[in-house]
């Protein structure tokens, strides 16, 4: 992109009206999060016509996928969040520089993690919370994901930074196409060439490397390209990434480490159980994805014109988001409590299932509207900058209060307690985000 192409960008950023900025932004990234989640709801929905075992072996594998995701995220938040910044401050060759350092860098993270994941398979599907009986499915399924982690890794780089440069149809579109092959070849692997759960994976795998391509020609073309020429392996630029992703790694690192202790505990009361949790993590991505969405259509108009020093419109921008956002997850969770027991049947027909997961959703249903305000105050921290704040925050929601309520809740009132956890998580969560974003709110007006 040139810097005749930046300065355009960056007046549209700062000058153009705020609301419809946001939204032109925000819906490519809403479809580009709706159909990720589409997608692996269509993986637990073909594999759930193979049994019981083989849906939860893909609720345990969904914690190495979110690990995967972390580093990913870890890198293109990193670069990303810099990026906005710099490209508010008309920094623009520091941004050139750090798109390059942050894709190089993902890429690597992800082949680590494809080395040592196939090196001890078996041990980290244990870990995951694979019992015996879900073991062969776990594995089979995870060999291929951790094949497919640079790809995803390198996607998962190259989308954010198009959505922090403010070219986010250009992002949708890799992940969209992505999606939409794994939908059509899920059916085909696992059923028409016999490969069963491994099939699911096969199909996300193909997906995943059609859509980085396509990610990598859209930054080629349309954004801040990435060239082994701009990369410069310096301390400054790490650090930048360090304080920019890290709240990104402790977000999606600790909901992995969340997801283990759910599966190990759940394990208790039978694969059904484990099955039930992974069902309704799947339709609660779902929604929960859209928000996120929404979040990331944020985040480049409050990252640019914090750079900028319009801190007004950053104001406006987290007010007029949370706002809007309440009143949707409101109905969103209105008819999922209603609807929760056809939901949950949908994706996997077992009635022991059902009726775990029925209340687990019910359970996450009234604690969800509050949901808005942490997401856009954790993105709000992080992409100005304020590492520890947006670290704390983003390490509370699924770490700091949830594993504990797993834990505790499930000892004091058995299977109950453990289906309760995460709305008990999500509402300490809210609590504590109130006076953060408040005070981050306070700060930027006497700034101003």
């Amino acid at each position: 992109m040139s810097d005749k192409a930046l300065d355009s960008q960056f007046k549209r950023m700062t000058e153009g009206e705020l609301e419809p900025l946001i939204l032109k932004l925000a819906v490519p990234t809403i479809i580009s999060m709706l159909i990720s989640s589409v997608y692996n709801m269509a993986d637990t929905y073909f594999v759930g016509r193979i049994g019981t075992s083989a849906t939860a072996a893909v609720g345990v594998a969904f914690s190495l996928m979110a690990m995967i995701q972390a580093i990913g995220f870890f890198f293109g938040h990193g670069s990303g969040n810099f990026i906005s910044r710099a490209m508010g401050r008309q920094e623009y060759e520091d941004a050139n520089t750090m798109a390059s350092v942050g894709f190089y860098s993902a890429i690597a993270g992800g082949l680590l993690i494809t080395a040592v994941g196939l090196v001890f398979l078996q041990p980290l599907a244990m870990l995951l919370g694979s019992t015996k009986t879900i073991l062969p499915y776990a594995c089979d399924y995870m060999r291929y994901i951790l094949l497919a982690a640079p790809f995803m890794t390198g996607s998962f780089a190259l989308n954010n930074q198009l959505r922090f440069q403010g070219r986010a149809t250009y992002a949708m579109i890799g992940i969209t196409t992505g999606g939409i092959l794994n939908m059509l070849l899920d059916p085909l692997f696992i059923f028409g060439f016999d490969m069963g759960v491994a099939g699911a994976a096969v199909a996300t795998m193909l997906s995943q490397m059609v859509g980085f391509t396509i990610l990598l020609i859209m930054v080629l073309k349309k954004g801040i390209p990435v060239k082994p020429s701009y990369f410069k392996f310096r301390g400054y630029y790490y650090k930048e990434m360090f304080r920019g992703g890290l709240p990104s790694l402790a977000r999606q690192g600790c909901g992995s480490i969340a997801t283990l202790c759910l599966n190990n505990v759940a394990g208790a009361y039978g694969d059904p159980a484990i099955a039930a949790v992974s069902v309704v993590s799947r339709i609660t991505m779902f929604a929960y994805s859209a928000l996120i969405g929404y979040g990331q259509g944020f985040q480049p108009v409050c990252g640019v014109n914090y750079g900028a020093e319009r801190y007004d419109r950053v104001r406006k921008a987290f007010w007029f988001c949370v706002k809007t956002s309440f009143a949707i997850q409101l109905a969103l969770a209105v008819l999922g409590f209603i609807f929760a027991e056809p939901l949950v049947g949908l994706l996997r027909d077992d009635p022991e299932v059902i009726v775990i997961g029925t209340r687990v959703l019910r359970f996450q249903c009234v604690s969800f509207p509050l949901s808005g305000y942490v997401v856009f105050c954790n993105m709000m921290s992080q992409t100005i900058g304020m590492a520890g704040k947006a670290t704390f925050l983003a390490l509370s929601r699924q770490f700091l209060f949830f594993v504990p309520a797993i834990f505790l809740l499930e000892a004091l009132f058995g299977l109950a307690g453990l289906e309760g956890a995460q709305a008990l998580a999500d509402l300490c969560s809210f609590a504590v985000s109130v006076p953060i974003g408040l005070s981050i709110l306070k700060t930027m007006k006497h700034s101003e």
